[in-house]
């Protein structure tokens, strides 16, 4: 069991919380880690380039000149690779880049990147906290009272458009609902800051064999 303070808006100390080790203390597979980041990164890919092969540019297929008495390169129509204009040799066509990867294996890799971040001290826990509207000198306010910097995540309980709005201004600085917390945020930002609800969770999800 990990013990791990709470801190409040203002960068104080509320209370101690105790996370299971399922949570913050798995050991870390990379092989599964770089798996799952691969893969997340190819489904993002939307696999939409196209080129034209020779037999689908605008032209005659007739021979351009005879084959022999020219003095030239014997050569067919128009739409050779070779010429200006023509088609394109081996040229990329529509097609998926979808890797499937077991639901078990994406679990296992969020746990180890979010050990990770747990053992490095690169994640902070944060009291449930909402804004009266959106206003980016408060999240500013909570970053620096927090000593953070670089790029950050907050991982939240449950939607807020107000902290949504108020971060969006500031780069590097994001958020996600704790359901929508993919492997790929938790290794791109520098540092995570998880609130309360957050954090329980997360680590229920982590508990449950299941995994939902």
């Amino acid at each position: 069991m990990a013990t791990l303070n709470v801190h409040n808006r203002s960068g104080e100390v509320l209370h101690e919380k105790v996370l299971a080790d399922s949570f913050t203390n798995v050991e870390i597979n990379n092989a599964v880690v770089h798996q799952c980041v691969v893969a997340y990164l190819a489904n993002q890919r939307r696999g939409t380039a196209s080129t034209k092969k020779r037999s689908e540019v605008t032209g005659s297929g007739r021979k351009l000149y005879r084959q022999k008495g020219t003095g030239r390169a014997r050569v067919g129509d128009a739409g050779s690779p070779i010429r200006v204009h023509g088609g394109v040799a081996f040229g990329p066509k529509p097609r998926s880049y979808r890797q499937n990867t077991p639901k078990q294996v994406r679990l296992l890799g969020l746990k180890s990147a979010i050990s990770d971040r747990f053992q490095n001290d690169q994640c902070l826990l944060i009291e449930d906290f909402n804004l009266e509207r959106p206003r980016t000198k408060d999240i500013i306010s909570i970053l620096n009272s927090l000593n953070l910097d670089g790029k950050v995540l907050f991982v939240l309980g449950e939607h807020s458009p107000n902290i949504h709005l108020s971060l969006r201004n500031i780069p590097k600085v994001n958020c996600c609902t704790w359901n929508m917390l993919n492997i790929y945020e938790v290794l791109w930002h520098d540092n995570l800051v998880i609130t309360e609800s957050a954090a329980e969770k997360l680590q229920e999800k982590f508990t449950d064999p299941e995994g939902e």
